[in-house]
């Protein structure tokens, strides 16, 4: 028998997530040390001026997170040593939209997520130096908030909840309509990626 739902808690726990995640976030730097090894909730904001270089000036503004996702197990490896780190743009959804957003901007080169073994294009991972200009511009214009969340709530029913509010245009899975020139500009990348590996199987 499915366990029945509190609904007023789990409404409570969406207000206190978004009363949370709505602060202006800290730069990378400054949570690297204090960013708990706990599950919860985080958001990515940007400012105006990132917004404009994403060409996301009319997506509601900067009361709007670019991205809400879900750590299960750890804030800290989640946030910083997945979406933040270099290296790891194929395993890292956000990096991925990101790069596909940026790819004039930083000149970003995609490649297969792991040259050696080529496949699932659309987890493309990027060439080594595009990779460190994403970084580098992610630590200067992008800053994190994060909610822990209690013991014995459902992490992805508040997860769910955030994102159908706020419909962030970073998300693609949950939203009602994920970003139409967002997939479209992956699926560049993902193609530039596939180029790439059929050009080395040539050689």
């Amino acid at each position: 028998m499915a366990e029945s739902i509190d609904w007023q808690r789990l409404a409570d726990a969406v207000e206190a997530a978004c009363a949370a995640l709505m602060r202006p976030g800290e730069s990378i730097e400054d949570l690297e040390q204090t960013v708990p090894a706990r599950a919860g909730l985080y958001v990515i904001h940007g400012s105006e001026r990132a917004r404009q270089a994403l060409g996301l000036e009319e997506d509601g503004g900067a009361s709007v997170p670019l991205y809400v996702g879900k750590a299960e197990r750890s804030l800290r490896s989640r946030d910083l040593r997945g979406h933040f780190s270099t290296g790891k743009t194929g395993s890292s959804t956000v990096r991925r939209s990101l790069a596909a957003l940026l790819s004039k901007t930083l000149d970003i080169s995609a490649r297969p997520r792991n040259p050696d073994k080529p496949e699932r294009f659309s987890n493309y991972g990027l060439e080594a130096e595009s990779d460190a200009r994403l970084t580098e511009w992610m630590g200067a214009n992008l800053t994190l908030a994060y909610w822990v969340k209690e013991a014995d709530l459902v992490l992805d029913q508040i997860e769910t909840a955030v994102i159908s509010r706020w419909q962030p245009v970073l998300n693609l899975d949950k939203v009602l309509a994920p970003d139409a020139r967002l997939k479209s500009l992956r699926a560049v990348l993902a193609t530039q990626a596939r180029q790439w590996a059929e050009e080395q199987a040539m050689r």
